[in-house]
C-alpha cells in the first residue's frame, strides 16, 4: 500500500504550498481526509487526500466543482489535481459553516440571521435548477431511490439485517410509485447533501455566491426539491417548520415551480431521503462501528414522520409505521451495544 504522506508531499511540491504548515480539519462520513495548508504570507488552501485504494475518486468532485463554479456558485477553486493517487489542491473557503454561526448566536439575532442563510441557500439551489446537469452524471432513478429508501428495512427495521424479507418486498414498489408519479419534466443537478455543515457563508460575496458548498462529490440528476429537502430537513440541527413553508415558496417563486405540485414532491422525496438516512446511519453504526450517527435518528425519524402527514403520503404512512419501529431509548442503546458487530 501506497505511503500516503510521501505522495502527499510529492504533490504539494509541484505547487506553491509545498512549505506550508499543515493542519488537519474536520473529516466526513468517507475514507476522505482534509488538511488546511498555510504560507507564511497568509495565503491558505486545503489538501484533500482520497486514497483510491479505499474506493475513492477524485475526478467526480473536479467534475461538479468545476460546474458550479461555471455557474456563478461557490464550489472551492481546484488549483492542483493528482487523479491517479487521489490529491487535490483546493481553494480554502473558511469556517463560517452555517451550523457554527448560528450555534454562537441566541434570540432574534439568531432567527434573523437563520433566515438570511437558508434564503440565500435557497436562492442558490433555485439558480442551480434553471441550468442542465453536466454530461456523465448518473441519474438518482425512481428504482435506485426506492432501492436506498429500502435500507431502513434493511439495517434500522430490527437494528440489523431482517431474515423476514416480506415487509421491505412489499414496500419497494409503493415507494417506486410514489417517485414515478412526482417524476419531474427535467432533471437537474443534485448534490445530494446539502446541509448546515456543508455550506460556508461567505458574506463578502455577492447573490448566491454568497453560499460556500461542500462535499458534492456523489451529485446526480434529480428531481429540482431534492436538495432543498436536504437542505430543510437535517438530519444535524432543528430547523423551524415555518422557515420550510416560507423557502418552499420562496424556491416556487423563483423557479415557476406550481407550489401545490412542488409541496407534494417535496413531501414524497423527504420521506425517501429519511428513509435511507435512516438505514444508513444503522448501517454505520452496526457494520462501521461510528454510534454517534444514532444520536441523531431521532431528528430522521420526526423528520420522516412530519412527511408523512402530506395528503399524497397516507396509505404510506399506515405501511411505514406499522413496518418501522419508533426509535425509543431502547433501540437506540440496541443500535449502541451492537456497534461494529455486523459484517
Amino acid at each position: 500500500m501506497p505511503d500516503r504522506t510521501q505522495l502527499a508531499a510529492v504533490f504539494l511540491a509541484g505547487t506553491p504550498f509545498a512549505d506550508a504548515e499543515r493542519g488537519p480539519l474536520a473529516g466526513d462520513a468517507s475514507n476522505r481526509r482534509y488538511e488546511r495548508l498555510l504560507r507564511p504570507d497568509g495565503s491558505r488552501a486545503v489538501l484533500m487526500d482520497a486514497p483510491p485504494e479505499k474506493g475513492e475518486d477524485v475526478r467526480p468532485f473536479v467534475l461538479i466543482a468545476r460546474h458550479l463554479t461555471g455557474l456563478g456558485l461557490s464550489a472551492p477553486a481546484i488549483m492542483a489535481e493528482d487523479a491517479d493517487n487521489g490529491f487535490l489542491l483546493i481553494e480554502d473557503l473558511g469556517d463560517d459553516l452555517y451550523s457554527r454561526l448560528l450555534a454562537s448566536m441566541s434570540g432574534d439575532e439568531r432567527q434573523d440571521t437563520e433566515f438570511r442563510l437558508y434564503a440565500a441557500a435557497t436562492d442558490m439551489l433555485a439558480r442551480l435548477s434553471l441550468a442542465d446537469p453536466p454530461e456523465g452524471v448518473a441519474d438518482y432513478s425512481p428504482k435506485l431511490m426506492s432501492d436506498l429508501a429500502g435500507l431502513a428495512y434493511v439495517h434500522y427495521r430490527k437494528a440489523g439485517p431482517d431474515p423476514d424479507e416480506g415487509p421491505r418486498a412489499a414496500f419497494l414498489p409503493a415507494m417506486r410509485q410514489l417517485l414515478d408519479a412526482i417524476a419531474p419534466q427535467r432533471k437537474v443537478l443534485i448534490m445530494r447533501d446539502v446541509h448546515a455543515e456543508n455550506l460556508l457563508w461567505l458574506p463578502q460575496r455577492k447573490g448566491v455566491a454568497r453560499v460556500g458548498l461542500l462535499d458534492f462529490q456523489d451529485a446526480m440528476s434529480g428531481h429540482p426539491a431534492y436538495d432543498l429537502v436536504s437542505l430543510l430537513q437535517d438530519a444535524r440541527r432543528d430547523v423551524p417548520r415555518a422557515l420550510h413553508r416560507a423557502m418552499i415558496a420562496r424556491f416556487c417563486a423563483q423557479t415557476g415551480a406550481n407550489l401545490t405540485t412542488f409541496s407534494a414532491a417535496y413531501h414524497v422525496l423527504g420521506v425517501q431521503r429519511n428513509l435511507r438516512i435512516l438505514g444508513v446511519f444503522a448501517r454505520l453504526s452496526l457494520l462501521y462501528g461510528k454510534p454517534h450517527y444514532v444520536d441523531l435518528i431521532p431528528r430522521v425519524w420526526d423528520n420522516l414522520v412530519s412527511n408523512l402527514s402530506h395528503p399524497a403520503l397516507l396509505q404510506m404512512r399506515r405501511r411505514l409505521l406499522a413496518d418501522l419501529p419508533e426509535p425509543t431509548p431502547a433501540l437506540l442503546q440496541e443500535l449502541k451495544d451492537r456497534c461494529g458487530t455486523l459484517r
